[in-house]
Order: C-alpha cells, then structure tokens, then sequence
C-alpha cells in the first residue's frame, strides 16, 4: 500500500492539532481536514484558552497529567520562540482564590505550570471575601490566532482543508482509508455518542489594558483572563444548553462578579459577547474502533469530549490520537497471510 488516506473530521482545536501531529508521526500519508466549521466560527474561537486543567472523572490521573504536560511543554516552547505573537501563545501569573480551604491544596497539576505556591496573607487581603489562593505563572493560547496558526503549519506539511458537512462517517469511506473523528458535539450523530453534551459557555471579551494577571475563582464560574488584545470576563457552565445567543442578563451577572474581583474592570470599554458550546462527557474518548459493513470495513480514531479542558489538553491527546492513527495505518500496510488450504 502506498500513500494512507487519512482525514480528520472537525476544525477546531482537536481537529487541527491532531492532523498536525499526523502529519509529523505518520509517514506517507495525505491528510484532509473536512469540516462544516473553521475559524473564527469554533467552540476554540470562544474558549479563554487558559491552561488550568479541569479534573475528568473517567480518566486516570496520571494520563491527564502526562495530556496536560505535553501540551503545556509544546505551548511553552512556542511561548519562547518568534512565533509566540502569531500563534497567540503567552505566560500569563495571577491567582486562584478559594471561599472555603479546597480538599486538595495542590492540585496534579502544580509541578507542570511555573512557581506554583500558596498564596501569602498580603496577597489574599486583594480578595477580602476568599480565605485561601494559589499563585503561578501560566499559558494562555487564544484560538483566533492559535488555529490560523495550525492551518498555516499543516497545508505547509502537505495538508488539505475541505469545508464539507458530514452527516456519516461512511460516507468517507470511498476517498479515505482512517478517519479521525474530532467532531466534538457532532460525535452525538456520528458516533452515536448519548455520553457527550453542551455545557454552555458565555463570556465576555473586553478592553481593559491595564489588567495583567489572571484571577479565577477556585469554582471556575467566575476568571478575568487578560490576553493579547482583550480580556476575557466569564463565566458559565450551563449543562444540557444548547442556545448559542448571548444572554442580556447573564452578561451583567459576569460583569458584576467580576468587578467585585477587580474593581478595576468598571472602566472596561467595548464590550463584546461570545457564547460556545463546550464538549463534555465524563472522560475523553480517545480510541480504536473499526466501523464494519458488510465486507467493507473503515477504521476509526475517536478524539473528542474534552468539555472546558480542550485547550488545556490538546497536544498532548492530539499525540495520542495521532499514535492510534499510526497503529492503524501500519495495520493497513501489513498484508494478511493468505491461508494454505
């Protein structure tokens, strides 16, 4: 077999990350991202892109760890290097703070991000209403300018972007030989996946240059994340919604709860809100699975159900996938032995 037809469905973070790391893992191969969406229209578009990793309760510690490492070690060499501006990749310091003293202290992810410490009674006098914070530097990647940046790198190796909606994964089986199904919520319809639903998400996007360091409340409904050209004000977690307009109300409510971590913020101009559609199930399906009809068979790489960690995770699961996509590729190129009757 010659050149291995891979297309990844899906363009979001883990669609396009995960053909990039294909491309450098697998050799000859063609790779073709299809997707309905692409930047600036993602859930990734909308994402704060912080990288302060969410717990999944499926998954083992020690893989999220590992994801989380790897992608914080890939974000911060980008961070030191020419190209950290137009990938939108910065080190950002700030504070988590905590009403109550939180079960773990150290989260599993204090020794991967930088300077990770408790938080000094000075600091917390900021914060009259918090009894307990961690302070550290870490990422920030911003899917505006991160995903053009991932498009460049791929069609540079040899890629191809297709804007196409799919409404079954075999309908690819004529062109393709592996598909890697990074759909996100599409997996509901074409993985018949009832595990995976919107946690809904509404932010808003503001010019407050003065804000420098990061502030998230321990529950995570409430972060003022300060980036390249704006800050993002947030949040929800609307579990079940589907509804992609933003709320009038609810804009006010993120405003207010962060002006009250930041009193700052009431000067905050051009206010602009963003709503997105988070992924979420209780682990993240990274898998084989060979798709069977009749005599015809497609194999399959699941990569998605990230919900709000997308960011926080991507390379390294992308690294995952990509290792799964090689073992099927070489299962391609393995000719059966025929059978002496």
């Amino acid at each position: 077999m010659g050149t291995v037809r891979i297309a990844t469905v899906g363009a979001g973070v883990m669609g396009l990350s995960t053909a990039v790391c294909i491309s450098k893992l697998v050799p000859r191969c063609s790779i073709t991202v299809i997707s309905e969406q692409f930047t600036p229209e993602t859930t990734s578009d909308v994402a704060a892109g912080m990288l302060i990793p969410p717990v999944y309760p499926d998954t083992p510690i020690h893989k999220q760890k590992q994801w989380f490492k790897e992608t914080f070690d890939h974000l911060f060499a980008i961070a030191n290097s020419a190209e950290a501006e137009d990938a939108g990749v910065l080190l950002v310091s700030g504070w988590q703070i905590f009403r109550s003293i939180p079960t773990e202290e150290v989260p599993f992810w204090a020794d991967v991000v930088l300077g990770f410490r408790k938080m000094t009674e000075d600091e917390l006098k900021k914060f009259p209403q918090h009894v307990f914070g961690q302070a550290f530097t870490t990422l920030k990647c911003e899917g505006p300018a991160y995903l053009p940046w991932l498009e460049k790198r791929l069609k540079g190796s040899g890629g191809l972007i297709l804007t196409r909606r799919i409404e079954d994964l075999w309908e690819l089986h004529q062109s393709f030989d592996i598909v890697v199904n990074c759909s996100g919520l599409g997996s509901r319809q074409l993985a018949g996946d009832l595990k995976i639903f919107p946690v809904r998400g509404q932010v808003l996007k503001v010019q407050a240059p003065w804000v420098k360091h990061f502030i998230r409340d321990g529950s995570g409904l409430t972060y003022i994340y300060p980036g390249i050209s704006n800050v993002t004000l947030g949040g929800t977690r609307q579990k079940g919604d589907w509804n992609l307009s933003p709320d009038a109300e609810i804009s006010k409510g993120i405003l207010s709860r962060c002006c009250a971590l930041e009193p700052s913020l009431h000067g905050a101009c051009d206010i602009r809100e963003k709503v997105g559609l988070r992924p979420s199930r209780p682990g993240v399906r990274l898998e084989k699975e060979l798709l069977a009809q009749g005599s015809r068979r497609l194999p399959v790489v699941h990569h998605y159900g990230h919900g709000s960690g997308g960011i926080a995770m991507h390379w390294g699961t992308a690294l995952e996938a990509a290792r799964l996509v090689s073992e099927c590729a070489q299962a391609l190129r393995t000719p059966v032995p025929k059978s002496k009757l």
